[in-house]
């Protein structure tokens, strides 16, 4: 039957998600460093075997058995720096000590590197073989000479607080290991979290084992991040801080969209239905291009699902953004009409050499093509890449530099707009309101 002891570190490794392995290892480090400091030196290679059932420990010294010559370099060298030290101690010329202790130490490096395989005694690990075989006479170079130590009976009392300090440093460590390994396997999916709160601009969220950050740039404007709140997040990045792992979400990626529809399609998580581009203005509108490889399969279809089930739920979990789903094609015209949609395209043509999209519209589909605040001709430029200009059929044409000047993150736009309040733009608009009315 397990001991107290057994079951505790037992239920510290379900709690923290650490092996028992991972525990015992931590245990044995911290007895070692609490031995060194109360009963042993700084020259013992110190190795703990620590007993889970019983709570028994040994200590050992453990160190590698070398040739005679080592230890004897070693000590002529000892006894020349202590000489060394003990003239600048009677004379106080502590530069000329300085200064000859560093050429030493350049000559041994210029020695090293003259011979690869030369090796230079170190007193904590090795010991010279006629040291080693005082103690047991039958052994040989490069094997391991282990002396257990006497642990005094007052140790336990003593190195009590040095010990758990130790420990609970290693299991903190060992935890935020654990964490970090975790969640960097998850970086680029979605989670699922909690809001915990907000300090300042930022949101915390609860992910479970661990506290997510969501910076104001993944954040979007129209949600309210109150505590308690549920939402499912895009895992942006997971970074090694001094503090412990830092899991950045995001609540704005475009990528995060992507992942939505991989989630509530099936075929695009089997392949069938491919998300060839996405384009988002978080919080707002998306725009995303979808291809399927197999004819018999629309692909704009399956991503809206039966009675639009499968679109709905993800913009309910966008938070009533819209999402346009458009199909990808090839040819970049056919494409590049499409992405301008609902507005319809007379004629598109392409600059190859400035990378620039010309596309001709009737005026009464002009201000449907540029969108809001030119919002729908910013989104069609992010997904299909090109700087996209839109003229009206018949004569209606003038630069937007305000449309160009709104985009920041995505692709430069031109869009070619007659103001509203002008006699020659009144058609066009009311043509348009008469569309959105009906």
């Amino acid at each position: 039957m397990p001991s107290e002891l057994a079951l505790a570190i037992q239920q510290v490794c379900e709690e923290k998600k650490l092996s028992l392995e991972a525990v015992k290892q931590t245990i044995e480090a911290a007895l070692a460093s609490a031995f060194r400091k109360d009963f042993g030196n700084k020259l013992q290679n110190l190795k703990v075997n620590f007993d889970l059932e019983s709570g028994l420990f040994k200590v050992y010294d453990i160190k590698t058995v070398v040739e005679d010559d080592l230890k004897a370099e070693y000590d002529v060298m000892r006894e020349r720096i202590e000489t060394l030290k003990a003239e600048a101690e009677r004379t106080g010329d502590h530069e000329l000590l300085s200064k000859t202790l560093n050429e030493m130490k350049k000559e041994g490096e210029e020695n090293i590197e003259g011979a690869e395989e030369e090796k230079r005694f170190n007193p904590r690990t090795m010991i010279s073989l006629s040291e080693a075989q005082a103690v047991q006479a039958a052994i040989s170079i490069d094997e391991e000479l282990v002396q257990e130590l006497v642990v005094p009976a007052e140790f336990g009392r003593m190195a009590a607080q040095t010990a758990k300090q130790v420990i609970i440093q290693k299991i903190r460590e060992a935890e935020r290991d654990n964490v970090f390994s975790e969640f960097k396997d998850k970086q680029g999916e979605l989670i699922n979290g909690t809001i915990q709160r907000r300090e300042g601009r930022v949101v915390l969220v609860d992910l479970g084992s661990a506290m997510g950050v969501m910076p104001p740039q993944d954040q979007v404007e129209r949600e309210n991040y109150k505590p308690g709140a549920r939402f499912k997040f895009y895992l942006r990045a997971v970074e090694q801080t001094q503090k412990g792992p830092e899991v950045i979400v995001s609540r704005s990626a475009a990528e995060m969209v992507r992942k939505l529809f991989k989630l509530e399609v099936p075929e695009i998580g089997n392949g069938t239905v491919q998300i060839k581009s996405v384009a988002r203005e978080a919080g707002s509108r998306s725009k995303v291009a979808v291809w399927s490889k197999d004819e018999s399969v629309d692909p704009i279809g399956a991503c809206v699902g039966q009675r639009g089930t499968r679109v709905q739920t993800i913009i309910n979990e966008l938070g009533g953004e819209k999402v346009d789903i458009i199909e990808w094609h090839e040819d970049l015209k056919d494409f590049i009409s499409k992405a301008l949609s609902p507005a319809k395209i007379i004629d598109v043509e392409l600059d190859e050499e400035n990378h620039v999209a010309k596309a001709t519209v009737k005026e009464d589909q002009y201000s449907l093509a540029i969108g809001k605040a030119g919002q729908n001709v910013r989104l069609a430029a992010k997904l299909t890449g090109w700087r996209i200009d839109i003229v009206a059929d018949g004569g209606l044409a003038e630069s937007s530099e305000t449309v160009a000047d709104a985009v920041v993150e995505s692709p430069e736009i031109v869009a070619e707009e007659k103001p509203s309040d002008t006699p020659e733009a009144q058609p066009a608009v009311e043509a348009f309101k008469d569309e959105v009315l009906e």
